[in-house]
């Protein structure tokens, strides 16, 4: 996919998506295994969002709050894995310039929701265990619908800068991406421009989009471990813990992953284990996200048993 400029240079249109390239029967293994993680995915992340928005019992910040997490990774899912799934199947598959710029601000906004709304998430358990009293009147629901609207906000912004940056580079050398989805990294590896504009502008956003987040995460849950050592009995301690025990892991897997692919790269890390780690934010952590919070969550699991007893007695009544 590519054509001839006016200067007799090639301008690449489109790239070609090598996936993993590996035998016939591990690409059908790797596509039947993403397939079910992709609709365990869906299916638990609309269960979440039905509970809370159904249930008066998860009308509280933490679980509004949960139900955004949830759509913000069916977003991102949707974005990567249909196209994976194609490219396992073909053993490689072309996408458009354009689409590919699209595929990545749509991952990026993705992903920069979910580290807003994780630090707005470890804020609200802040401030239910080391200031309870007042915990009602400042997470108010009007409160926590504005947090929710500038995470989003934020998110969209970086990336409307991403994708004016990233637009702005040309491509006319080789418009192979030995990737399975269009990430910021290989598009650099082929653009023929100069790439100091965007890694300057990608250097300005990791501040408020990586660095800051994890800075307010690290001394929120800093002071609610300060706070839990400090109550007298163990029941109070392994209480006040469980209620944040769940996000913490979630926030431990996110925070890994990307740090582990963009922040601090392995030296001499293969293409392979790259995709893999890409892999696992992208796709297994949106999975696991529902299934933590289900499993270690009492309300939840309770609210699910009462769904299949409603739904088992809705059948019989049609029988």
């Amino acid at each position: 996919m590519k054509i001839l400029d006016e200067q007799n240079q090639t301008t690449v249109i489109g790239f070609y998506l090598l996936g993993f390239q590996a035998s016939h029967s591990v690409r059908v293994i790797l596509f039947f295994l993403l397939f079910m993680v992709y609709c365990v995915t869906i299916c638990g992340n609309l269960l979440i969002i039905t509970l809370v928005s159904s249930s008066k019992n998860f009308h509280t910040p933490m679980y509004y709050f949960i139900s955004q997490l949830s759509i913000s990774d069916i977003l991102l899912t949707t974005d990567i894995v249909p196209n994976t799934l194609h490219i396992l199947l073909k053993n490689g598959g072309t996408i458009t310039v354009i689409g590919c710029i699209i595929q990545y601000c749509f991952y990026c906004s993705s992903e920069a929701f979910e580290c807003f709304i994780l630090t707005v998430m470890s804020y609200d358990r802040y401030v239910a265990i080391c200031n309870p009293l007042h915990y009602t009147f400042i997470m108010t629901s009007k409160y926590c619908v504005k947090l929710v609207f500038i995470c989003w906000l934020g998110g969209l912004s970086i990336t409307l800068s991403d994708m004016i940056t990233t637009s702005m580079l040309n491509f006319c050398g080789p418009n192979i991406l030995d990737h399975f989805f269009c990430d910021l990294i290989p598009l650099l590896d082929v653009a023929c421009s100069n790439i100091f504009t965007v890694q300057l502008d990608i250097y300005l956003i990791s501040i408020p989009l990586v660095f800051i987040p994890t800075i307010i995460i690290v001394i929120s849950y800093g002071k609610i471990i300060f706070t839990i050592l400090g109550i007298p009995s163990n029941t109070g301690r392994k209480k006040a813990f469980s209620t944040c025990s769940s996000h913490l892991i979630v926030v431990s897997l996110f925070y890994w992953t990307i740090f582990g692919v963009y922040i601090f790269p392995t030296k001499g890390q293969t293409l392979n284990i790259s995709k893999i780690m890409s892999l696992l934010y992208t796709v297994f952590t949106p999975m696991i996200n529902p299934i933590i919070y289900s499993l270690r969550n009492k309300d939840i699991m309770k609210a699910v048993h009462v769904m299949k007893k409603k739904l088992g007695l809705a059948m019989s009544v049609d029988v």
